[in-house]
């Protein structure tokens, strides 16, 4: 059966979007996760993939063209099908068709019409080309709040990066659909926001009938949750101070808490919660002071009592506690993995004299307003030995291996949840200070969660550095769909042979990650044999 692809949310202000261009024609096999045309939204040119698989019968919009957010894109489906039925009256297809959420015509399982007047329905946005679900790191508003059109609501964790999510409606936020660190898939009721005091019950029950995911649980759940506090009898009364107690039961607390406990080395358990329910806030992990052990209570014993042997324990207590992965951390283990068990890896590890490196840094940075680093040097070195080596900056399909004339490197960038790695395009074109200059600008969106996804896509080859932290040598996994990954180590301080004498040099090593599918043994050597000669003439990346 055909399938409907509308023009997406591509970012969280996008109206429209512009075809840029098709990478597939009427006609071509559709396989998921094929890249299906580039989208131009308000903010980036970013590639849209597809999640279904087929053959594409039918392009809505043409290259140059803009649309609307959630209109007729493209229709995928068996080849030969008829599709004219989809066509008729307009490109706007129907609703239950395309499986959208309603915004003006929602109904409840009886058919009447669930939102009132001046009611806004807010969806879980797509806030990236890949996001399937969301998961709500924090909400900057509470349910009563006054919301302008433009507010930030909330900060929304895609599998890429934590996104402020603004607001396109004004009135009184009714309703939060997710409640913080809760998940939910794209289309789900998030928040409503309308007039204060509108009762959005019915709205709510519709979401439900329809299909919609909410992670917020339901009153009855909620009922039943707190009954072993709000329920006890009279003839047995409990004084129950924290429902935060350790009692094996789950601990309730804001994620900003959850960190800063975390931090600090604080046991969530210990803390007694003051928010609602009990609900541990960030002013009481801060505000926490672990109570003094209680000392025991000295015995006399007499002269003539026999001496006592004594078993000593280590007096302790074993606790697991489960924490929920994040988006990032789940978008991380599915690309590596991917990439672990389908590409076989193979690594080849080579020395560098950084002598000339470092005398030549010296003298660079002597320079007034200029700064650069040993990665700044090596990040060009590979999109130098790129050029020469177009093998290495490939990558790999079923049926064909992907030869880019362009280079982009990938510097991996580690943050609180992971790694992300920001894309230096067409680094070979760029002085050794735009690098360092793009390069710090992109680690700095990537570790305060500004980052925009383009800005971490497309690239052609990556490096790892980690010789910052003292790591002389170290092998990556190939970030796919680049053929390969270089290693930086640590540059380490020891006696080598210079002209037949022992004396003191500085060297590095460096390992290179290669999918032996598209890059043999010689090329990777040869590879590292080029980027060794860069690296140990910083002058010649300059010719």
């Amino acid at each position: 059966m055909a399938t409907i692809v509308n023009m997406p949310r591509l970012s969280d202000t996008m109206e429209e979007g512009v075809v840029a261009s098709w990478l597939k024609k009427v006609g071509d096999k559709i396989e998921e996760g094929d890249i299906l045309a580039e989208i131009e939204t308000d903010k980036a040119t970013m590639e849209f993939e597809s999640f279904h698989e087929g053959t594409l019968l039918h392009i809505g919009v043409q290259e140059g063209d803009s649309a609307p957010v959630d209109t007729l894109l493209a229709i995928i489906g068996e080849e030969g099908e008829d599709v004219s039925a989809l066509l008729n009256g307009n490109s706007t297809p129907k609703t239950e068709e395309i499986k959208e959420t309603p915004k003006k015509e929602e109904t409840t399982s009886n058919g009447s019409t669930a939102i009132p007047e001046g009611v806004q329905v807010v969806t879980m946005p797509r806030l990236s080309d890949t996001m399937v679900e969301g998961t709500v790191a924090s909400w900057l508003k509470n349910v009563g709040d006054k919301v302008e059109e433009g507010d930030i609501l909330a900060e929304i964790e895609t599998d890429k990066a934590t996104m402020e999510f603004e607001s396109f409606y004004e009135g009184t936020l009714l309703h939060i659909g997710i409640e913080e660190g809760n998940s939910a898939p794209v289309d789900s009721l998030l928040a409503i926001i309308g007039n204060e005091g509108t009762d959005v019950s019915a709205v709510i029950e519709a979401h439900k009938n329809g299909g919609v995911a909410t992670a917020t649980p339901s009153t009855e759940d909620k009922k039943e949750e707190s009954k072993p506090v709000s329920e006890t009898t009279s003839n047995a009364p409990k004084a129950v101070e924290n429902t935060n107690t350790n009692t094996g039961g789950r601990i309730f607390a804001s994620p900003l808490a959850k960190k800063i406990a975390k931090d600090k080395g604080i046991n969530l358990a210990d803390v007694k919660g003051s928010g609602e329910n009990g609900r541990i806030v960030k002013k009481d992990v801060e505000n926490y002071t672990p109570s003094a052990a209680p000392q025991p209570t000295a015995t006399a014993s007499t002269p003539s009592a026999a001496p006592q042997v004594t078993s000593f324990a280590i007096a302790g207590e074993e606790r697991t506690e489960d924490v929920k992965n994040s988006q990032m951390r789940k978008a991380i283990a599915r690309s590596l993995g991917n990439s672990k068990f389908s590409a076989p890896h193979f690594y080849l590890n080579i020395e560098v004299d950084m002598d000339n490196a470092i005398a030549s840094r010296k003298t660079i940075n002597a320079i007034p307003d200029v700064k650069v680093s040993f990665n700044d040097m090596v990040v060009k070195a590979c999109a130098m030995a790129l050029r020469k080596h177009p093998q290495v900056n490939t990558s790999w399909e079923e049926n064909v291996t992907k030869y880019h004339s362009h280079i982009h490197v990938g510097v991996a960038v580690a943050v609180d949840e992971g790694l992300v790695v920001p894309v230096v395009k067409h680094t070979d074109a760029l002085t050794l200070t735009q690098i360092g200059a793009s390069v710090k600008d992109l680690a700095g969106k990537a570790r305060s969660k500004k980052i925009k996804p383009n800005e971490m896509q497309g690239s052609t080859f990556t490096v790892s550095n980690l010789g910052m932290f003292g790591i002389e040598s170290f092998t990556s996994i190939i970030n796919q769909p680049n053929s390969a990954i270089l290693s930086v180590g640590a540059i380490v301080q020891k006696p080598v042979v210079k002209d037949g004498q022992i004396v003191v040099g500085n060297t590095m090593m460096l390992t290179l990650a290669c999918d032996h599918r598209t890059v043999d043994g010689a090329v990777g050597a040869q590879f590292l044999q080029t980027l060794k000669t860069f690296i140990e003439n910083p002058v010649t990346m300059l010719v």
